[in-house]
């Protein structure tokens, strides 16, 4: 849901578009003219505004310039029934998202305003994600391989080459693709992440480059993918190697030509995007098996970083174990811990098969849960025993992702039948978008009709 001021001296075009955003279940404002556009907003947060180029009391290309100036963070669509192609061009050079002619079509406004909201929606998140670049952004440690990561990071940034991250889970591969974000040309535009794991294969190409109306069933609306909203970004596609085989033909044609269509359409989309890829499996073994494309793995594998496991720089150990300590004192507003001699010991016999994510969860679990100051040997025994990640890592993935398919598909339904079969409201309900909603329906074989 979103807050949209629609600014149009026809009432008629404020009444349709107010009816057709409401039924988006955003709440919509109005105004006849500029300044009492202006006025609102000075008074209002509002997500988009909508402008038409022609107002009784300004003109609009002027309205939007000063909108971009005094409101950054509020996303433009620029409306017109007589605009022209110079209009269009000063418009989106000014920073409007879009640019509508009249007669408005209802598929192209709801389309726009929802790729405008996901834009602003991704641009906030960076920008938030800037203001709380700290430590926790940071490799923490001085051991020679960090060290030597350091390097290359500082290196790759000031450049667009690709970087292949690999490691094993809990190494840090995510933490370093930010960092590079954060050092790039490219630090003003998205930082869009994909997990290519979590994706089932059947949508990992709509996700990846969106959809046209009618490309499936349940695609109501054309979609951006991740690589449009990515466009003068950074990606960061994040377990490449469980990717799809039609999927890494695709993504290999964007990287070798910037080019690509969305799923179930002719039109060709050219994006300037940088790819941060990451695995934590063999990519040679892969390779060798013919799970993962030889040339896609040439392509992305520009400048190779491989993150160490935790057992690999222990040097790092009593670092890493006090910079968590200090730093769940702060977030959780709890007195600082200190680890003494046998709890230090107790720790460094463990194995770290979770690497520095499975230590980072057990000094938060001792923080929170030791009552003293002090956490000694049986402390850390205690808790790690509860925590007992080695388990947790060997249990069969197959298993879990089946009985995470059965709870999902079970809570689909008894949403379902909770709201009468209604896909929209159990949509909303599940927060997840309708589209992805009757994919899943479609996937798990769900026949509304016998609800």
């Amino acid at each position: 849901m979103a807050k949209i001021l629609v600014v149009d001296d026809e009432l008629n075009i404020i009444k349709t578009l107010s009816s057709i955003l409401q039924d988006e279940d955003h709440v919509v404002y109005s105004s006849r003219n500029g300044e009492g556009a202006l006025e609102f907003l000075r008074m209002n947060d509002v997500d988009l505004a909508i402008l038409d180029v022609w107002l009784p009391d300004v003109d609009g290309i002027d309205l939007l310039e000063r909108i971009k100036s005094l409101y950054p963070e509020t996303a433009i669509i620029m409306i017109s029934g007589h605009g022209s192609i110079d209009i269009a061009v000063k418009s989106t050079k000014l920073g409007a998202y879009d640019f509508i002619q009249k007669p408005l079509a209802m598929e192209r406004i709801i389309t726009s305003v929802n790729n405008a909201l996901e834009h602003m929606r991704l641009r906030k998140e960076n920008i938030k994600l800037r203001k709380e670049f700290h430590l926790d952004d940071e490799m923490i440690g001085n051991s020679p391989k960090i060290e030597e990561i350091r390097e290359i990071i500082e290196t790759a940034a000031k450049t667009n080459a690709r970087v292949f991250i690999t490691g094993d889970s809990g190494t840090g591969k995510e933490l370093v693709a930010r960092a590079i974000y954060h050092r790039s040309r490219r630090l003003d535009r998205p930082f869009v992440k994909v997990n290519c794991a979590a994706i089932p294969n059947e949508l990992i190409e709509s996700e990846l480059f969106g959809h046209e109306k009618g490309a499936f069933t349940g695609a109501i609306n054309r979609r951006m993918g991740k690589f449009e909203i990515a466009n003068k970004g950074t990606m960061f596609l994040d377990e490449v190697c469980d990717m799809s085989a039609s999927a890494q033909a695709k993504v290999l044609r964007v990287l070798q030509e910037n080019q690509f269509e969305r799923v179930g359409g002719n039109e060709t989309i050219s994006v300037d995007v940088r790819v941060i890829a990451a695995t934590n499996v063999d990519v040679k073994k892969a390779v060798e098996e013919g799970t993962f494309r030889e040339d896609l793995f040439y392509r992305l594998n520009v400048i190779p970083i491989h993150m160490p496991a935790l057992s690999e720089r222990m040097v790092d150990f009593p670092l890493l174990v006090d910079y968590f300590l200090m730093r769940f004192s702060e977030e959780h507003g709890i007195g600082l811990k200190q680890i003494d001699e046998g709890g230090m010991k107790e720790l460094t016999r463990h194995t770290w098969p979770g690497n520095v994510r499975e230590l980072k969860n057990v000094i938060e679990r001792l923080s929170i849960m030791v009552p003293g100051e002090t956490i000694g040997r049986e402390d850390v025994r205690k808790h790690l025993e509860a925590y007992d990640y080695e388990d947790l890592m060997t249990k069969d993935i197959s298993s879990l992702k089946k009985a995470r398919e059965e709870f999902e598909k079970d809570l689909i339904i008894k949403v379902l039948r909770k709201n009468d079969k209604n896909v929209t409201v159990t949509s909303k309900e599940l927060g997840i978008e309708r589209t992805n909603l009757h994919r899943k329906i479609k996937q798990y074989n769900i026949n509304i009709d016998k609800l």
